[in-house]
């Protein structure tokens, strides 16, 4: 498996890692057997980075990993979050929360739930406004002091924010939404990234699946699964992006690849500082991913892709209002 270093100073990872979220919510059915043995391939395969929160499921996805992991923690890098709150009870509401004291316990369920004793980087899931970065990463470090967590990570944060918290402690990742057709981060988090020499882990690299060619129609999804609800998904705007992946697929064609594969490859060379985290829960996906590491994009096939998905070339927000008000904080 190739590896990337996180980050000017930190530590190295396969160079491409694997989100869990999907196995456990958000993404329809679960099958927790066929994500257990999903995990199981992908540390075969020499994936070292899993990536998961505590409000996935909300606290499934945790459990889930911790399982899979159970015996095998020398061969994983792992990247677990907090701060995005979820009730049990009612898993539809959403809040925030950096204070310390909320993070104080966050981790101990997260270690708890992982069956860990030391979270390999942990991430603020969401910033808090209410609260001053400082603060927040004020007491991630004591967590590193405390031996619980290895590395610090920022997810979604505005460049400004990372570089408040980065001179409070060092911030090994930061992590944002990144693909073909989302390259919000070319304008100001890279930059930032490079600058402080933070690594960037991009997370939903096949557009939440979009970019991979197979989903034809809203219809392709489960009724409890979130795309049904997300605008990129919806009325006008998914046919637009429709549109959009069929030059996707077309090129795959021509170069005798995967989509998915083709997109996965645009972003892995986007530069050796970019880790890109895909999401499955299907073992059959993962080799498919995986083989985008064996692809290499000529000059003038990154610039056809750099032309054909511009910035803000897909129609619609990626989140739903409610949840953009909570991102470039």
């Amino acid at each position: 498996m190739k590896q990337r270093q996180l980050g000017r100073q930190g530590p190295l990872v396969s160079a491409l890692g694997l989100g869990c979220m999907g196995m456990s919510d958000f993404y329809g059915h679960r099958d927790d057997r066929e994500s257990l043995a999903t995990l199981d391939a992908a540390l075969e395969r020499g994936v070292t980075m899993l990536d998961t929160a505590d409000m996935y499921g909300p606290h499934l996805n945790e459990e889930l990993v911790g399982k899979a992991i159970a015996g095998k923690r020398e061969r994983v890098f792992l990247a677990t979050k907090f701060g995005i709150v979820r009730d049990p009870a009612n898993p539809q509401a959403r809040g925030v929360d950096g204070s310390p004291e909320y993070l104080r316990r966050s981790v101990e369920g997260s270690l708890k739930r992982l069956g860990v004793e030391t979270i390999d980087l942990y991430y603020q899931h969401r910033i808090d406004p209410s609260v001053p970065i400082e603060d927040t990463v004020g007491a991630m470090g004591e967590l590193v002091k405390a031996g619980k967590v290895r590395y610090l990570g920022l997810s979604e944060a505005s460049a400004e924010t990372l570089r408040r918290g980065h001179r409070e402690h060092p911030i090994t990742a930061l992590q944002m939404e990144y693909s073909l057709w989302t390259r919000d981060a070319e304008q100001h988090i890279l930059p930032a990234c490079r600058e402080l020499g933070v690594g960037f882990v991009a997370y939903s690299p096949l557009g939440r699946g979009f970019l991979t060619g197979a989903i034809r129609s809203p219809d392709d999804f489960d009724a409890d699964d979130f795309r049904r609800h997300n605008p990129r998904f919806q009325g006008e705007n998914f046919q637009r992006n429709l549109d959009l992946v069929a030059s996707v697929n077309e090129m795959a064609r021509s170069k005798g690849v995967l989509p998915s594969q083709l997109a996965l490859a645009w972003v892995l060379a986007r530069g050796e500082d970019i880790v890109p985290i895909f999401g499955t829960k299907r073992r059959r996906y993962l080799q498919e991913n995986l083989g985008a590491l064996e692809v290499t994009l000529s000059d003038s096939e990154r610039q056809r892709l750099d032309r054909l998905f511009p910035l803000n070339a897909a129609a619609g927000e990626r989140y739903a209002e409610a949840a953009m008000h909570t991102l470039d904080r």
